[in-house]
């Protein structure tokens, strides 16, 4: 069955958030889409990921970029699944994809001081319930622990 996993931001940027959790999926073997609403989101995570830390090198690669289904991290604007991951990353309101079952884990991460991202949780929370999968809300504590909250 697959899990789904609710991020909750709050006063933090995804920016700093996703990196760390891309590198733990990676550690884990598992294979990843990023799923943003634009390709201009897109290249700024591929930016991203190639500048956020100086000792480390998070492999990814874009939908648009050379050999999309050899990426171990993929960011793309769309669905699809070229990479064969199992792992899916939702942001700035991504819906849910319709393929959902082909996933062990989808990861929706939503700024929880956005009204209009906050709502589309929500709805997507709903869905989630009413399809009977698993799903997860996580919330950073006051040390920057995620925290799984019920």
């Amino acid at each position: 069955m697959t899990e789904v996993l609710f991020y909750h931001l709050q006063n933090m940027s995804l920016e700093n958030v996703l990196p760390p959790l891309l590198e733990k999926s990676i550690e884990r073997g598992w294979r990843v889409v990023v799923q943003s609403t634009s390709q201009e989101r897109a290249e700024a995570l591929d930016a991203l990921l190639w500048t956020y830390r100086e000792d480390s090198f998070l492999p990814h690669g874009t939908l648009h970029g050379p050999e999309p289904e050899a990426q171990p991290v993929l960011i793309a604007a769309a669905d699809g699944n070229p990479n064969g991951a199992k792992v899916r990353f939702l942001i700035d309101s991504a819906p849910l994809p319709t393929d959902f079952d082909n996933y062990d884990r989808i990861v929706l991460v939503f700024d929880g001081d956005d009204d209009e991202a906050l709502a589309a949780a929500r709805e997507a929370w709903k869905t989630c319930k009413a399809r009977g999968l698993d799903a997860t809300y996580w919330q950073t504590d006051e040390f920057g622990r995620w925290q799984r909250r019920n």
